[in-house]
């Protein structure tokens, strides 16, 4: 395995798959954008998607996503294994996990690696909130909270993404380009 992969985290609407690009460019690396390829090994783990949008017409979204979680793990620890000297683009649920032996599992995976960047508008985590579900809004309609779980609230504000990081940048008022360069300075 290679330690030589840059992986940014953090919730939906961050920047992540924007600044995957950008950093892999500067940097001649690949980039790997996890959700794009997640179903794959979501397959190799037992679970698909057809499986998901059964399971949310039974049970519900909620506890539909809970059952996913094994997968995500699964997942986030393949991709790592399976790419070297990338630049790698978690979605929001590959980092964040309620059930603490899937989090330790993937905290021990991403604890070789010097460069685990999670992306935040702002330090004030409720901005941070607020910032992501007006943009999630805006862009696609969804306000992410289901069954009275507030998804963007434990992305951002849930200690998983924050024990994963080696490194905290923030967005708010600066362009792409400004982002990319803040983390192009904090890589070790």
């Amino acid at each position: 395995m290679s330690t030589n992969n840059i992986i940014l985290i953090g919730p939906v609407g961050a920047g992540k798959s924007t600044q995957g690009e950008l950093v892999a460019k500067a940097l001649k690396m690949k980039s790997v954008s996890l959700d794009a390829i997640a179903n794959d090994y979501y397959e190799e783990n037992g679970f698909n998607m057809g499986y998901f949008q059964n399971m949310k017409k039974e049970i519900g979204y909620l506890e539909a996503y809970r059952q996913w979680w094994p997968s995500l793990a699964y997942a986030a620890k393949k991709v790592v294994k399976d790419f070297n000297n990338s630049v790698i683009d978690f979605g929001a649920g590959h980092s964040h996990y309620e059930d603490r032996f899937l989090f330790e599992s993937v905290r021990t995976d991403l604890a070789k690696f010097r460069n685990v960047i999670l992306l935040l508008p702002s330090p004030d985590l409720d901005h941070s909130v607020a910032l992501i579900r007006e943009k999630s809004i805006s862009r696609g309609g969804r306000n992410w909270i289901h069954q009275g779980y507030d998804f963007i609230e434990h992305w951002v504000k849930d200690e998983c993404n924050h024990l994963l990081a080696t490194n905290t940048i923030y967005t708010e008022g600066k362009n792409p380009n400004q982002t990319r360069d803040e983390i192009l300075g904090a890589l070790n």
